[in-house]
């Protein structure tokens, strides 16, 4: 990757940081710790990988994202959007009535979006299904399936797991948010997920690490992965619940945050600032 390669990846980055913050700020609430932990993996996704076509969302051919942490949809949102699937103007309408994006994904109402997801858990057994499809059709499609790490509290992943990982779909990529949190606190005092990456290791995946906030170590894994052909495949992404923003990073509530007092609203409002002096090119203030 060039340099200029890896600045223009950060700056999609930095500019779906601010579009995330900048709708859930205009909504007042939203699941902003989630959403901002996986913006260096759809800037990487979207600029490098995935084969698509804003003007034909449906095209047959595309690659697919599942979102199967369904909460986090402001993330996916903001990439569909910076890539011309829809009007940036649409975002502040985000889980308003008679909008088109809903909190949690929709297929039927979105340009862009490929499976429907939200409840916890099910997008590992649709992302499945779908791979199996490209492979019966005999395509070189891709899925990438995003999966928190709370979510691995789900059952109903590790079973998906077993059935990828018994039929070898190498066209599963599947990328676990490792940003050690959930709901209620921790993952580690709510139900300790000891070493996902030796768990899906264990599971029969060639599993590789990467740091979830640095598109470059996003980028190796996804070629490391890419290259296998005769197995299931995993990243584990090492992230942060409220990633590129401190404040929120430290927040203790930072799954769902409401901007309800002035200083989470000034916190939202100096990250704002600060990401569009970056974009502007006032580098020092990032």
């Amino acid at each position: 990757m060039t340099k200029e390669q890896l600045l223009d990846l950060k700056r999609l980055s930095a500019q779906i940081r601010l579009d995330i913050l900048k709708m859930l700020l205009h909504m007042g609430y939203g699941h902003l710790g989630g959403s901002l932990s996986l913006v260096e993996t759809m800037s990487v996704l979207y600029s490098k990988y995935l084969r698509y076509d804003p003007k034909n969302p449906r095209w047959t051919d595309r690659d697919m994202i599942v979102l199967s942490k369904g909460h986090a949809g402001a993330v996916l949102y903001a990439a569909l959007a910076n890539l011309g699937f829809f009007d940036k103007e649409i975002l502040n309408s985000l889980n308003e009535g008679g909008t088109i994006l809903p909190s949690h994904p929709d297929r039927l109402k979105t340009p862009g979006i490929d499976m429907t997801t939200g409840s916890l858990g099910q997008g590992t057994s649709l992302a499945a299904g779908i791979a199996t499809g490209f492979k019966l059709n005999k395509t070189d499609q891709y899925v990438y399936l995003i999966v928190g790490d709370g979510e691995l509290n789900e059952g109903q992943c590790w079973e998906a797991f077993q059935y990828i990982a018994a039929k070898k779909l190498n066209n599963c990529i599947v990328m676990i948010d490792i940003n050690k949190k959930q709901l209620d606190g921790w993952t580690k005092d709510i139900l300790n997920p000891f070493d996902i990456a030796k768990k899906m290791e264990a599971f029969g995946f060639f599993t590789v690490k990467a740091n979830g906030a640095d598109e470059e170590s996003i980028s190796m894994a996804l070629d490391k992965c890419r290259e296998i052909k005769d197995g299931a495949v995993c990243i584990a992404l090492d992230t942060t619940k409220g990633q590129g923003v401190k404040y929120f990073e430290n927040y203790a509530s930072n799954h769902s945050v409401k901007f309800n007092n002035p200083e989470i609203i000034k916190a939202a409002e100096d990250a704002i600032s600060e990401l569009e002096n970056y974009l502007k090119g006032d580098k020092k203030n990032v």
